[in-house]
């Protein structure tokens, strides 16, 4: 019994992708996972690549479709896909997208496109798929989602239409601070197994939200108390992870206070959200994001390759 995929699926992020072969019921017959992704690549690399990762899943006596999201489409990715401006409705993905240049005749490639807002100006490529995996899930789904991460994308959707986002830097800046500022002395590694100190988190996230703007200005209180008085660098660690994700949700009130919110996610970053949103008044549902661009890559394929 033969393997081939009536079309493929790809989520290509900076750092890896996870290809999916659907069968032509709609079903996933096989699931594959590479460290390619497009920081390691040049654009001429892309397609080997993705050959490789489909051994034995094409037809030879066909040309099989591939729709390909997230950062293979990016600029210095495969080819550049374009943006949506927002507000759009999710829908529109797949009528949009890029063509990259192939060379082999197995493959048919389509890469989504991003979404961009103009003021202020924002940009997203890869999570609009999820956020449209959400929505093929909760069409009637109106208020914000936000999809934590290095780069966390808080977003306005109603009814599969997204209005306005906002990108926070939170998780960078907090490996910047702990990694490359003077705090590192301070807040130590981040040791696969350690117990998040809750209280501290929770301190901070509170010390945050009460006062926002002069959040930035307590951060160097993190160091003065490891030097004056030996606090844990577990305890600063999680105290700094609380300030900053405070001032982030302290940023994006408009966005989520008073509204529905669900986060798009799995483990213990999106754990934290949850509880500083719970801490603050909010009370956020959790979807686990591993498949929902999966999702969003299935409902755009239809646009995208059958009449």
């Amino acid at each position: 019994m033969n393997t081939w995929a009536n079309w493929i699926a790809v989520d290509w992020g900076t750092s890896n992708l996870r290809l999916w072969a659907i069968d032509a019921q709609g079903q996933v017959r096989i699931e594959r996972d590479s460290d390619q992704g497009m920081g390691r690549l040049t654009p001429n690399q892309f397609e080997a690549v993705l050959l490789t990762l489909c051994e034995g899943l094409l037809d030879p006596a066909r040309t099989t479709p591939v729709l390909i999201c997230g950062m293979a489409g990016a600029r210095q990715g495969w080819a550049e896909a374009p943006y949506l401006s927002v507000p759009v409705a999710l829908s529109a993905l797949g009528a949009g997208g890029v063509t990259p240049l192939v060379t082999s005749p197995l493959i048919a490639v389509r890469i989504l496109p991003g979404l961009s807002q103009a003021t202020p100006a924002d940009v997203m490529r890869g999570e609009e798929t999820q956020i449209a995996g959400f929505a093929a899930l909760h069409p009637e789904f109106d208020g914000t989602l936000c999809l934590p991460g290095t780069h966390s994308k808080w977003v306005s959707l109603a009814q599969g239409s997204v209005s306005g986002f906002s990108t926070v830097m939170t998780g960078e800046m907090f490996a910047l601070l702990s990694e490359h500022s003077v705090l590192r002395h301070s807040v130590g590694r981040d040791l696969a197994g350690d117990d998040l100190d809750e209280i501290a988190f929770i301190e901070g996230v509170r010390q945050a939200w009460r006062a926002p703007d002069a959040a930035f200005a307590t951060l160097f209180a993190l160091r003065a108390e490891s030097l004056l008085y030996a606090t844990p660098p577990a305890t600063l660690r999680a105290r700094l992870s609380g300030l900053l994700i405070g001032m982030e949700l302290a940023a994006t009130r408009d966005f989520w206070n008073g509204q529905k919110v669900a986060l798009i996610g799995a483990g213990s970053l999106t754990a934290l959200y949850a509880r500083a949103l719970s801490e603050i008044g909010a009370v956020p549902q959790i979807e686990d994001g591993r498949d929902l661009a999966l999702r969003g890559l299935c409902a755009a394929y239809p646009h995208m390759f059958e009449p």
